[in-house]
């Protein structure tokens, strides 16, 4: 399922590349949007992980670093019986964490600074589990290639912006029409970016929870670090690209703006009542 929402996505991406490049441009202009469509897609399939870690900040580190994390780490993917990712750490004090990679081979986790040290190892491991789940499902790839698609379309929305104010097509009969088609665009990708992240993210985050509680077996641990990590958010919301927002255990960007209310994240309430509705299961 998820491949096919990937083939859709970059689809779309492409069309949308050329049609801008059209408005923007005419026929040369569509045939450069095509081309650099065509990189960005290549790009997005193979590299897009290592730019959300770049985006993020993110330092890789060995065991030596960090033993307590490949350990717990360690533990959780022997139990779900998946490869051990790369392990990155964000030199941040805000409690977050992601997964990104192509595939449970070729994956990596990240959590901040602030999370190893405000949780309890029951805690962190649910988180952990978590994110060791959205590799299982394979929700990583997708995930990731949403948010290099929606740093795309916000791109775009910038290019759309300036050839409107530059006239759009020099074609006189055509020019009302591609300058209006450009302003619209210029309004509407970035909400559209927005609710592509919305689309892809919730539905995954409630999945990978319940997956991570089956694989850490503490259900709990992971509700209160959900209810502890949502609560620092809203404290002092952490400082990432608005693009990459779907990635993280829980939205980064709360407390932050209106924005909210197209959060890419579930209820936090609904979350939590989930898992302590797991732990109870017999």
């Amino acid at each position: 399922m998820n491949a096919l929402k990937i083939l859709v996505l970059i689809t779309l991406l492409t069309l949308l590349f050329i049609w801008v490049g059209n408005l923007a441009g005419g026929p040369s202009g569509m045939l450069i949007a095509f081309s650099f469509a065509l990189v960005m897609n290549f790009v997005t399939y193979w590299f897009s992980d290592k730019l959300v870690l770049l985006m993020a900040r993110a330092k890789k580190v060995e065991e030596k670093d960090a033993p307590k994390l490949y350990e717990i780490i360690r533990r959780l993917t022997m139990k779900a019986q998946m490869p051990m990712p790369k392990v990155y750490v964000m030199p941040v004090e805000a409690p977050n964490a992601f997964a990104t990679g192509r595939s449970p081979m070729h994956a990596a986790v990240c959590v901040t600074n602030g999370i190893m040290r405000s949780l309890s190892e029951e805690e962190l491991e649910g988180v952990l589990s978590h994110e060791l789940a959205h590799i299982r499902n394979r929700d990583t790839l997708i995930a990731t290639i949403v948010a290099t698609i929606a740093g795309a379309i916000f791109m775009l929305a910038r290019m759309a912006q300036y050839a409107a104010f530059f006239g759009g097509r020099r074609d006189r009969d055509k020019g009302a029409v591609g300058l209006v088609a450009l302003l619209l665009m210029a309004i509407v990708a970035p909400l559209a970016a927005m609710l592509i992240q919305l689309a892809i993210s919730r539905a995954n985050e409630y999945k990978a929870d319940a997956t991570g509680a089956d694989i850490s077996r503490k259900p709990y641990a992971l509700a209160n670090a959900l209810r502890r990590i949502h609560a620092a958010a809203q404290r002092s919301p952490l400082d990432v690209n608005p693009t990459t927002a779907h990635m993280y255990i829980i939205n980064p960007l709360s407390g932050k703006s209106l924005l909210n209310l197209f959060s890419t994240h579930p209820p936090i309430e609904e979350r939590i009542k989930r898992l302590e509705g797991l732990a109870k299961r017999p």
